[in-house]
């Protein structure tokens, strides 16, 4: 983690008004559907009839937890003000679009194509990649934060403004963490991960990446994902209502924990790992949730971030490994027809080889086009590349050789020297 700027340090000291001031009130699930409601000219009650109580139940113990566990700056609220209030405000225009056309809800999601691994092994590149094929979908930051209602793709200047929008919100935390960047790189027009769309039923491991709440972690833990992801198909059916799409291509580390959900919900999903030694994966997403966190808090659990992930993903990395080979008395949750294996080290070292092995998977062409524009967005990822992200694991008091026992059979079975 690199050191803020001295404007940020003025106002966590509550020296630039009126943020000292917003930043104050309360995180309450009445206090912010009034904001949202003020600023739609309807009734706080009618906001929270739109969120619903599927939806409430989870907000409530995230705003608790804001309150009594996370330690937030001045900045971090006022922040976290906003972020809660648009994630309300695009919540009811969601349900209102829907209200209003409900043939939003007969918008076939077929065949949707899921990008997913733990995090930092390879998930983006392969995403941005993939968006290089005009046959796919790539939903953008700016789609994700402002989805409802979709914008007449005739009318760019609908568009740019929600790119203003959203490149204010994911671009903040990059200037108050300038270290951020060099971790990971946000803006409105680029591939965003789609958890950002199950965030709508507040059901969502990005208020883990950002708060430290471990009543929400647990919470979390326990609950029925399925809401988070019907929320994500609608917001899906809302984005192509007035732009047809054939292939959405979706990517997020977070479905590795609730794959049995997501093929309840997309039963003609396809579904690409990629796959990177654990202790790297640990090592650098630990360091990018702690650099995230200092957006929000000046109270930085490292240890207790990496400890976090090697749960986590100890759990769901292991339970791929039953997921993809079935257990006895249980048959394979994945069908091998509609799943593909990519090693980290393979992209890098044969790109173009490692995408046509996807494709053939899947039984879908690569035309020379194709691959040659895939190509040309593999060179641009390379030059973009952010800066250099250093990190030491026992920093986040991550021992290799207890996290190579806990993660044995993951090990063998994807990283090894076989067939993955």
């Amino acid at each position: 983690m690199t050191d803020r700027p001295a404007w940020v340090e003025r106002v966590n000291r509550g020296e630039i008004w009126p943020i000292s001031e917003a930043a104050a009130a309360p995180f309450t699930v009445d206090g912010l559907a009034g904001q949202v409601a003020a600023s739609m000219g309807v009734e706080p009650a009618a906001v929270l009839g739109w969120v619903g109580e599927e939806s409430i139940e989870p907000l409530a113990v995230l705003v608790g937890a804001l309150e009594g566990e996370a330690r937030l700056t001045v900045l971090g609220r006022w922040i976290t003000h906003r972020f809660l209030g648009r994630l309300i405000a695009q919540r009811v225009a969601v349900e209102r679009y829907v209200a209003g056309d409900p043939g939003v809800g007969d918008e076939p999601i077929d065949a949707p194509w899921f990008v997913t691994g733990a995090p930092r092994s390879g998930t983006t590149v392969l995403h941005a990649v993939l968006a290089a094929d005009p046959r796919n979908r790539v939903p953008r930051g700016w789609e994700l934060l402002h989805p409802a209602p979709p914008p007449d793709p005739a009318d760019p200047d609908q568009i740019a403004t929600r790119i203003r929008l959203a490149d204010v919100e994911l671009r903040t935390p990059q200037v108050v963490a300038p270290g951020l960047g060099d971790i990971h790189d946000y803006s409105g027009e680029m591939p965003k991960e789609c958890l950002s769309a199950m965030s709508l039923a507040f059901r969502s491991e990005e208020f883990i990446a950002r708060y430290d709440v471990p009543s929400y972690v647990s919470w979390l833990q326990r609950c029925d994902m399925r809401p988070a992801y019907e929320m994500h198909r609608r917001v899906l059916q809302v984005l192509q209502r007035r732009r047809p799409t054939a292939r959405w291509v979706l990517k997020s580390p977070v479905h590795l924990h609730s794959l049995a959900t997501l093929l309840d919900v997309y039963p003609d999903a396809r579904v690409s790992f990629t796959h990177r030694d654990p202790l790297a994966v640990l090592g650098s997403v630990s360091s990018l949730v702690a650099t995230m966190r200092s957006v929000h808090s000046d109270h930085v659990d490292a240890e207790g971030i990496g400890r976090y992930h090697a749960e986590l993903y100890g759990v769901s990395l292991d339970g791929l490994v039953d997921s993809v080979d079935g257990t006895a008395g249980r048959p394979a949750l994945l069908d091998p027809a509609r799943t593909t294996h990519t090693r980290h080290d393979d992209f890098l070292a044969d790109p173009l080889t490692a995408l046509g092995a996807i494709y053939d998977r899947l039984g879908w062409d690569l035309p020379p086009g194709v691959a040659g524009a895939q190509a040309a967005a593999i060179r641009s990822q390379t030059q973009a590349a952010p800066g250099t992200h250093r990190y030491a694991l026992a920093d986040y008091g991550i021992a290799p050789d207890q996290e190579r026992r806990r993660l044995g059979r993951y090990l063998d079975r994807f990283v090894g020297g076989g067939a993955p």
